[in-house]
């Protein structure tokens, strides 16, 4: 509609405020994560079909079945049928973690030590777990050939962003802002973030200052985890 305001992914605000809103009242899947359940879904419809016509039409054919035949039939039946379980099992058990693997991110470290304790991988799933408490949707990709991106995120609006998140203790230059403006254009990304538990030069924010990208250092993390502890603790 002409003349309406575009959405954005997030609101023009300081990092230490980035935060401060009520989270998403429902979840946006990621286009992978779709396919991901696509693939599992299809062959248990798949299956699911193949049982009822086995039961209820009751083939004529499949008695007529050689021995040997029959029994790869139905050793097959049975061996889809348990792998999709232990597939439908472990997304149900993963949705009822909130796809953590680390664990509660509300339950985590409330100081800057705290966070260097972490290994890298834990320290991505702990900014998972923040941003998961926003009402984000989070995929974790934080390994070889991720192309710089260690969190992908998709806001209630459907629009897409990516994270780098940075245990370092020395100051981030803007040297590595520029390689996250980079990895946002590569990714076509309507937003780019910087989780860092270090500090960040004045030039890399003034770099930073007027496109797509939030920085957060050490402090504002740990101001943004703790407000966030707060209103889980009160409900």
């Amino acid at each position: 509609m002409s003349g309406s305001k575009p959405l954005t992914l997030v609101e023009s605000r300081p990092a230490g405020n980035l935060f401060d809103r009520r989270p998403a009242g429902r979840r946006y899947l990621s286009r992978r994560t779709l396919a991901a359940l696509l693939l599992v879904i299809l062959p248990t419809l798949a299956l699911l079909a193949w049982l009822g016509y086995r039961l209820f039409a009751r083939p004529d054919w499949v008695p007529t079945l050689p021995t040997l035949l029959h029994e790869l039939l139905v050793l097959v039946e049975f061996a889809a049928a348990a792998t999709l379980a232990l597939v439908w099992a472990g997304i149900f058990w993963r949705a009822a973690k909130g796809d953590r693997p680390g664990g509660d991110p509300r339950v985590g470290p409330v100081d800057l030590d705290g966070l260097y304790t972490l290994s890298p991988q834990a320290f991505e799933r702990y900014t998972a777990g923040l941003f998961r408490q926003k009402g984000y949707q989070v995929t974790l990709r934080g390994r070889s050939g991720d192309h710089g991106v260690d969190l992908e995120l998709t806001g209630r609006n459907g629009k897409r962003a990516v994270v780098q998140c940075k245990r370092y203790q020395n100051t981030i230059g803007e040297d590595i802002v520029r390689e996250l403006y980079g990895t946002l254009i590569h990714e076509r990304a309507a937003h780019a973030f910087l989780v860092t538990t270090a500090d960040i030069s004045t030039s890399a924010r003034n770099w930073a200052q007027g496109k797509p990208l939030t920085l957060i250092d050490g402090e504002t993390l740990i101001k943004i985890a703790a407000t966030l502890r707060e209103k889980n603790a009160q409900g």
